[in-house]
Order: C-alpha cells, then structure tokens, then sequence
C-alpha cells in the first residue's frame, strides 16, 4: 500500500477530535452543576431542620411528647422491633400487599382500557358507570370487602379499587390521544385492530402508561393501608392501628416511617422503569 493511501486511511480511522467548549458553556455548566447542589444542599437541610424540630419541641414540653413522639424514641423502637424480627414481618405483609395489588390493578386497567379502545359502544355505555366510581369514597368499601372477601383478600381487592378507575381513564385517554393519521395510513395498508393495536397503539402510549404506573404505586400503598386499617392481623397499616389505641406514639410514627421508606423505593424503582422504557421508546422512533 502507498504512503498517500496509507494517511488516507489513518485519518479515516481517527476519531475526530472533540471542538473545545467555550469559557460561556463552561460558565453554564458549572451553574447547572451549582444549582443541583444546591437543590440537594435545601432538600437535606429541610430533612435535618424538621427532625431537629421535631426531637428539641417535645423534650422542651413545646407539644406533647404523648403526642408526637420524637425522633431518637422512634429510632430506639425501630432498632428494638428490627431486633426481634416484628419489623420486618409486618413491612413485608405490607409490601407484598402493595405489589400484589398495585401488579393487580394495572393489569386489571389495562384489560379495561383495552376493551374500552376497541369497543368505542362499549366505552360510551361504560363511561358514566366508570367515572363515578371513580368518584366514591373507596374507604367505604372497606367492610363490603371484609364481609365477602375475608381479612387477606380485601386488602388486596382495596388496593386494586383505589388504582383501577384511574388506570382506565388515564390508559384509556392515552390511547385516544395517539395520531390518528398513523391509525388510518395503518388501515390503508390493510393492519387489522390487533395490529394497530400491538404496533401503533400500545408504543405509542408509553409514556401514558409509564406516569399510571407513577399514579398507581402510591394509590396502591394507601389502598393496603386503609384496608389494614380494618382488616388486617399483621401490616404497618395495623401497627399504626394497634399503636394509636395504646398511644403508643413511637410504634405508630415508626410505621409512619417505613411507610415513607416503602414510597421512596418504589418510586425509585419506577424511575428507573421510567428511564429504561423511555430510552427504549426513543431509540425505536
């Protein structure tokens, strides 16, 4: 091979360098990267302000400790109960509550939301019925289920009551909102409903489906724990239950808290669905 051709194909093989950023985009970088800490930076100091509040005003005879409890109390309880194993037992009822019926009600919706796109007659004599219940207080349902479902059951039958209408509706309304045109060009081309559905509609609700799962997640959580309420024999729904008839402040407010522990990982956990799905959804279109 000649010189002149080997240059040629060195510098086809090179990767072009990178063009050096500008004194003004690493001035907006480094403001961006400055703004984030400081976001975190408020976030924590909210966090350690509430809890320092919360310890100093019962000890001061502020509020009541009876009341309130404060946080070095419910941190020698939480210790205390992960101990002796009671801890984890009931926050795994819990959460095995939660994903049965947040799994539950979103399949359940979707089942729907899928009947109601293909069947426009069927929505249009559905809507109503759907949209108020929808509406009614789901806490009343509370002893219908205890009384036909039994103590384990309705838990799980609460927490799909409360996710399942705004799945319908939220699912349902994504569907309608995908480019008609494409839905007709598809049907040009002669694709059945099946087709349309599985390759038009269905992607192209991802992002619809994704914020149901972000909606859901937490009805789904407060679904379990106003059963537990009622219902349950084990849960954090029941020590907050059993712990405020012994105003016993530390039990309840430690179930308060991985209750809040709970929300933040499922969150996290949809997030990163989030991140995975709309990254796969944007490199297919």
């Amino acid at each position: 091979m000649s010189t002149d051709a080997t240059i040629a194909t060195d510098r086809l093989t090179q990767t072009p360098a990178k063009p050096p950023r500008s004194p003004a985009y690493e001035h907006y970088l480094r403001s961006l990267r400055l703004r984030a800490l400081s976001i975190q930076g408020w976030q924590i100091g909210l966090v350690a302000a509430f809890l320092i509040i919360w310890e100093v005003a019962p000890r001061n005879g502020w509020i009541n400790p009876m009341l309130t409890s404060y946080p070095s109390a419910v941190a020698r309880t939480f210790m205390t109960m992960l101990r002796d194993g009671t801890l984890v037992t009931h926050t795994w009822v819990t959460l095995s509550e939660t994903v049965g019926g947040f799994g539950g009600g979103m399949l359940l919706g979707l089942i729907c939301a899928i009947a109601l796109w293909w069947s426009p007659y069927l929505y249009k004599v559905l809507d109503p019925f759907i949209v108020v219940l929808n509406a009614v207080p789901k806490i009343a349902l509370v002893p219908i289920f205890y009384i036909w479902l039994g103590d384990v059951a309705s838990i799980y039958a609460m927490a799909i009551a409360v996710s399942v209408f705004v799945t319908v509706l939220m699912l349902y309304t994504g569907f309608q909102a995908i480019d008609p045109d494409k839905i007709k060009l598809a049907r040009l081309f002669g694709g059945s409903r099946r087709q349309i559905l599985s390759k038009i509609v269905l992607p192209g609700s991802v992002p619809t489906i994704i914020s149901a799962l972000k909606v859901n997640v937490g009805l789904a959580l407060v679904g379990v724990v106003v059963g537990e309420f009622q219902a349950a024999k084990a849960g954090l729904g029941y020590l907050i239950t059993y712990g405020s008839q012994i105003f016993q402040m530390n039990l309840v407010m430690t179930a308060i808290v991985v209750l809040a522990a709970i929300s933040s990982v499922l969150f996290i956990l949809i997030q990163a669905v989030e991140a995975t799905a709309l990254r796969r959804h944007g490199a297919l279109h």
